[in-house]
């Protein structure tokens, strides 16, 4: 078996690292020469993995077609706003009926499309083999061997099987769901409330706060995710509330820690600058708001999100706002 994992950011790097660790036959394309000569010369990723030391089964390339030669997957982690013109750019040179496992979350902005279509649209005439891999896992702490579990989907049962033991070591659990919709929907959605969560943090508004931001949170992803076609049983599973709680509360996660120096007073303008590495909740905040006035799903929190991104609305004011809507059940 071998796996070519496209995208050398700390979450491609790492999944590439792992399943090299674990004795599988995998290669790691990178854009930039400088990660290449780094992880040759060194086994590091000092762009975006510093300090962690990688496999020396690791083979890393930036030529696609060495890299692709031979591989029986491919495990997409390229930020999701990219995705489309990158599979567009290897579309002759990958083999017909790709097996696709993508890892990136988000909705694209112009389309809205989830990465599933974005991914059949791009290999059109390829008949791409999907399925998505989404949880609570911060590349950090899967790259120190600590146990994480995530959810993969895959809509043929087989694949979905074969795919789930492939990626599995002994401290990387995957649990299998025919429900791909779900799992990638689970994985974008939840940047966005993080966002918020960090907000609140940053206001000080205390622990009741974020707990309710988490679980009204959680209504929201289940609203929409069901409006697209996902199982309300993913959104209960690590793919959802899984994923939400880790991004929501953990100081790993970038969108929460975007969210936390808003609610400090900074601006976005700044805060993006000064990261390395994608946040990719603050561009799905926009494909979001503009998806639930397509679909008419009700999502107060993103509403509010993206008033705060983009029309430079006061965290405290949007607060204000969310707690003075009108009452309902829940």
């Amino acid at each position: 078996m071998k796996i070519a994992v496209l995208g050398a950011g700390a979450w491609g790097t790492t999944l590439a690292d792992m399943l090299a660790k674990n004795d599988v036959n995998t290669t790691l394309w990178a854009r930039e020469p400088e990660v290449v000569a780094n992880i040759r010369e060194k086994r590091e990723n000092a762009t975006f993995l510093p300090g962690v030391p990688l496999s020396e089964k690791l083979n890393i390339e930036s030529d696609p077609e060495t890299a692709f030669a031979g591989a029986d997957y491919f495990l997409v982690v390229i930020p999701s706003q990219f995705i489309r013109p990158a599979l567009e750019g290897f579309r002759d040179i990958l083999p017909m009926n790709p097996v696709i496992v993508c890892a990136s979350k988000g909705i694209e902005l112009n389309s809205l499309a989830p990465m599933s279509r974005v991914v059949a649209e791009a290999l059109e005439g390829k008949r791409p083999r999907y399925a998505s891999l989404s949880g609570p896992s911060f590349a950090a702490e899967v790259s120190a061997d600590m146990p994480t579990s995530v959810s993969l989907g895959c809509e043929d049962h087989e694949l979905g099987r074969e795919l789930q033991e492939a990626f599995s070591t002994p401290f990387f659990r995957v649990y299998f769901t025919p429900d791909y919709r779900g799992v990638e929907l689970g994985g974008a959605v939840k940047n966005v409330i993080a966002i918020a969560a960090g907000m609140a943090d940053g206001l000080n508004f205390g622990h009741d706060a974020r707990a309710a931001l988490i679980t009204r949170g959680l209504a929201e992803l289940s609203r929409l995710g069901e409006a697209m076609g996902g199982q309300e049983r993913t959104f209960m599973g690590l793919s959802g509330m899984g994923d939400l709680v880790l991004t929501c509360t953990g100081d790993l996660s970038r969108n929460r820690q975007v969210g936390l120096k808003l609610g400090q007073g900074q601006k976005l303008d700044n805060i993006i600058s000064e990261m390395k590495a994608v946040a990719e909740g603050v561009k799905t905040t926009k494909s979001l708001y503009d998806l639930s006035k397509k679909l008419n799903v009700e999502l107060p929190i993103t509403d509010q999100v993206y008033k705060i991104l983009y029309e430079d609305k006061d965290p405290a004011q949007a607060t204000r706002d969310l707690m003075n809507r009108d009452l309902k059940d829940e």
